[in-house]
């Protein structure tokens, strides 16, 4: 584990020794034939990914579970709501979850969702925006900020604290929290008070960072893979320039809520969130950043078959929870 501090950060994130859980896990997968995403159509990748459920563990307990609708700009949007247990008003996070615009749904994020309700203490709303390649780029993201904006009127219905207000996401649902994060501030959208990122795509254009260059096959999300997301989420290579799907490319950080933001040490995203952070505190911006050296993409869903990951995970939802006690 690295801060943001250290002078490192870039160059090296604390990766050390893989962890051995994730070792296993990794052969496992290579046992069992797991094909590379890039060969797969999107509805064979969808399949594969909801035979990974396992790794998830068992559900964490939280107060109540409510599955609903709110209107969006292409027709209804599915959430669900999460409270805890107890007397609110709680703090909001809006989750937008992971699976490269392509892949993933609210019940592929349920046990992410339940440990940020249950051990952050917020109410959590898990947002099923429309995915690629059926519905291409701008769709994600016109579905998630409807949801914002939706959801921070609701705030105080829902149990909420409409002034404790987040967007959070993994992986691809950490673009989205990102990128929706900017067009609230240059909207004049609800005012956010952090936004949570796991492991973001911040860049679509340029896939040649060090990580990326260290970890391009063979950790789970590998180069290949980001290039079929790409692919199917955008409508054109141009699209990649826009900061809308590449949020590090924006040329205005400043006036942007308090980020946490989390990346694995071996994993091609690692160091694109790392310069995340990094320009996100040059802009004026708090940020708490935190590197898991010895883990890979997607440790928030893999928290039933690796301590670490689950150890990850609890400490990232304490930081959440001190964040929006303040």
């Amino acid at each position: 584990m690295v801060s943001i501090d250290d002078s490192r950060l870039l160059e090296f994130c604390g990766v050390h020794k893989l962890d051995p859980d994730v070792e296993r896990l990794l052969h496992r997968f290579v046992l069992a034939g797991r094909p590379s995403l890039h060969t797969l159509t999107p509805e064979q990748a969808r399949a594969n990914t909801r035979a990974l459920m396992d790794l998830r563990g068992n559900s964490v307990a939280v107060g109540s579970v409510e599955n609903t609708m709110l209107p969006g700009p292409a027709g209804k949007i599915p959430i669900r709501i999460y409270r805890p247990a107890g007397k609110g008003p709680f703090p909001l996070l809006i989750y937008y979850h992971g699976g490269g615009w392509v892949l993933c749904d609210l019940d592929t994020h349920d046990n992410t969702c339940r440990i940020f309700c249950a051990l952050a203490q917020c109410v959590t709303v898990s947002v099923d925006y429309r995915l690629a390649p059926e519905h291409k780029f701008p769709a994600a993201v016109d579905d998630c900020y409807a949801a914002l904006e939706y959801l921070a009127k609701d705030a105080i219905q829902m149990g909420a604290d409409p002034l404790r207000l987040a967007v959070g996401g993994d992986s691809a649902g950490g673009n989205l929290a990102a990128v929706v994060a900017q067009l609230a501030r240059d909207r004049g959208g609800p005012v956010l008070s952090h936004q949570l990122l796991l492991y973001p795509i911040m860049d679509t254009l340029s896939f040649n960072t060090m990580s990326y260059k260290k970890f391009a096959k063979g950790y789970f999300l590998e180069k290949a893979g980001m290039e079929w997301f790409c692919e199917h989420y955008l409508n054109d290579p141009s699209d990649a320039a826009d900061p809308r799907t590449s949020p590090l490319l924006s040329k205005d950080l400043t006036r942007l809520p308090a980020a946490q933001i989390a990346t694995a040490g071996f994993d091609p995203l690692r160091d694109e969130g790392a310069a995340y952070a990094r320009r996100l505190k040059e802009a004026g911006i708090p940020v708490d950043y935190i590197c898991y050296g010895e883990i890979i993409h997607g440790f928030a869903g893999m928290v039933g078959v690796i301590p670490s990951a689950k150890k990850a995970m609890a400490e990232i939802a304490e930081r959440l929870r001190q964040a929006l006690c303040k």
